[in-house]
C-alpha cells in the first residue's frame, strides 16, 4: 500500500507532468464558485421577511385552443387581479398583454398539428393526452402588488425566438397578422420572457407591478402638498425680523 502511494505521489511531482500552477489556479477558482455561491445562499437566507414576497393568490387553468376561449382567459385573469384594486388603465393594459400572448398559442402554436396526434415529449403510455390542443394559464399575485402570467402551451415551438420579437416579424402568410405581438406584450408589461423549444411547444411568463392604491396614493399627495404649504408659512414668520426670529438673550 505504502509503495503504491509513493508510486502515485511521485506522478504528481512537478517536472513530470503535473502543473502545479494550473492545479492551484483550478483550485482557487473552484474555491471562489463554491463560496459565491454559499455567499448567495446567506444572503437569501439572511433577507429580511418584510422584503421578501408572498404569494397571495393563485389560480391554474386550462382549455382549448380556440379563439372563443381567449376572451374567457382575459376576463378570468382580469378578475382575479383586481383584487390587488388596481386602475383601470393598469387593468387595461393587462388585458392586452394577455390577449396577444393567448393568441399567439391559439393561432400559432397547434399550427399543422392535427388534432389528436402526439408530440415528440409524448411517450407510449400518453401519446393521445393532447387530443385537444390546449393552452395551460397560471395566473400568482403577491404580496407587493404585482403580478406573473405563465401562458404555456405544447405545440410546434418557436424556431428563432429573438426573431420573432421583432417588430412586424410574422409566419403568418395570409397577411392577416401585424407581427405585433411581443412588442404589444413588452410595451405593456414590466417584463417578458420567453421559452421555447422545437416541436415541445412554448412558454411565455409575464410580469407587472402595480402602483400603490389609489387610498394610499391619495394620502401620498396630501401629505407632499401639506409639507409643501408649510414650508413658505416657516419663511413668512421671519420675514423683516432681522434676528430670524431668535430673541436676543444678551
Amino acid at each position: 500500500m505504502a509503495g503504491g502511494v509513493g508510486a502515485h505521489n511521485k506522478n504528481l511531482l512537478p517536472g513530470e507532468g503535473f502543473d502545479t500552477c494550473k492545479h492551484r489556479r483550478i483550485c482557487q477558482s473552484l474555491q471562489y464558485s463554491y463560496s459565491q455561491k454559499n455567499r448567495k445562499e446567506e444572503q437569501k437566507n439572511t433577507m429580511p421577511k418584510s422584503i421578501r414576497k408572498h404569494i397571495i393568490n393563485q389560480m391554474k387553468t386550462e382549455f382549448r385552443a380556440i379563439s372563443e376561449n381567449e376572451r374567457l382567459s382575459r376576463a378570468m385573469i382580469c378578475a382575479m387581479i383586481a383584487q390587488l384594486d388596481v386602475t383601470v388603465e393598469e387593468l387595461a393594459d393587462v388585458r392586452c398583454a394577455i390577449s396577444e400572448a393567448v393568441t399567439n398559442a391559439v393561432v400559432h402554436a397547434y399550427r399543422g398539428i392535427p388534432t389528436g396526434a402526439p408530440t415528440a415529449e409524448a411517450s407510449d403510455g400518453d401519446r393521445f393526452d393532447r387530443t385537444k390542443h390546449t393552452v395551460y394559464i397560471l395566473t400568482t399575485l403577491y404580496d407587493d402588488r404585482s403580478v406573473k402570467i405563465i401562458i404555456r402551451d405544447r405545440g410546434c415551438g418557436i424556431p428563432d425566438i429573438r426573431r420573432a420579437m421583432e417588430p412586424l416579424y410574422t409566419t403568418d402568410e395570409t397577411g392577416e397578422r401585424s407581427g405585433m405581438g411581443f412588442a404589444i406584450m413588452q410595451s405593456f408589461m414590466d417584463s417578458v420572457r420567453v421559452k421555447s423549444a422545437h416541436g415541445r411547444g412554448t412558454t411565455v411568463e409575464l410580469r407587472k407591478k402595480f402602483a400603490p392604491p389609489t387610498s394610499q396614493a391619495a394620502e401620498a399627495d396630501i401629505a407632499s402638498s401639506t409639507a409643501a404649504d408649510e414650508a413658505p408659512c416657516a419663511e413668512a414668520a421671519h420675514d423683516g425680523d432681522p434676528t430670524g426670529g431668535q430673541e436676543d438673550i444678551a
